[in-house]
């Protein structure tokens, strides 16, 4: 994870503005009970201004350089290779981290892994179309490892998130000063592709099969012994 544009950008005027309106954001997202288990992929160092981890004591950070609220138990591991145990975590939260990950697509695989089915997921994007982010991006080129930074589109999020059966519960998008919450699907038009950052709220489905050969067989069954009882009605 190379994210030294990420927190260069958090100290522009712009930067701290969208960082107070990110924890705003992540402060509503977080709604389950401090007793289950919740995992942030990426530290962020700003962790208490939306989470109490006195009162989430099963908040991890999960961090290569251990980043990260010093309060919230860490752990040093790649994103895309997580040591924890399948369907276990109930929330997980990725800041930022998927635009600066070499191995992106293993990394949501690994997440899709350890939520359960009915967990949540959210995460935070740069908007590639952002004018301001693009000019602060290319200001701090000299930052060898940001450059190589790939910012996702929104609709290529939810293309990726729906083949891993993720449902949008809601979706946010940062503007200089304000942010708004759209539930469902992201907003059109051309206002809300110069806002400079967005994020979305997924909850994970686990749908099951149903044996239709199975029923089918069951069916025919039914039908030839039907047709054998009518075979020895007698005829009147």
């Amino acid at each position: 994870m190379k994210r030294d544009f990420l927190f260069a950008l958090y100290q522009t005027p712009r930067g701290k503005l969208l960082q107070s309106m990110e924890a705003s954001y992540l402060k509503r997202s977080i709604t389950v009970s401090c007793k289950q288990t919740q995992l942030q992929i990426g530290g962020l160092g700003w962790e208490r201004d939306f989470v109490d981890c006195s009162l989430y004591q099963n908040y991890l950070i999960l961090d290569a350089k251990r980043l990260g609220s010093a309060e919230a138990l860490k752990v040093t591991a790649k994103a895309y290779s997580l040591p924890i145990q399948t369907e276990s975590m109930d929330l997980v939260i990725l800041p930022h981290l998927l635009e600066f990950d070499a191995q992106r697509f293993r990394t949501l695989r690994e997440v899709n892994r350890v939520l359960k089915p009915g967990g949540e997921l959210v995460m935070l994007n740069f908007n590639p179309f952002s004018p301001s982010v693009r000019f602060q991006f290319v200001w701090d080129r000299k930052l060898a490892d940001s450059w190589r930074a790939h910012f996702i589109s929104r609709a290529r999020l939810l293309d990726w998130l729906k083949l891993l059966n993720f449902e949008v519960l809601n979706t946010v998008e940062f503007g200089l000063d304000r942010f708004t919450i759209t539930h469902g699907q992201f907003r059109t038009g051309y206002p809300s592709l110069l806002t400079m950052a967005y994020g979305v709220k997924v909850v994970k489905r686990q749908y099951s099969l149903i044996p239709l050969a199975a029923e089918f067989k069951r069916k025919a069954g039914l039908a030839t012994a039907r047709a054998g009882v009518e075979n020895r009605l007698p005829n009147y």
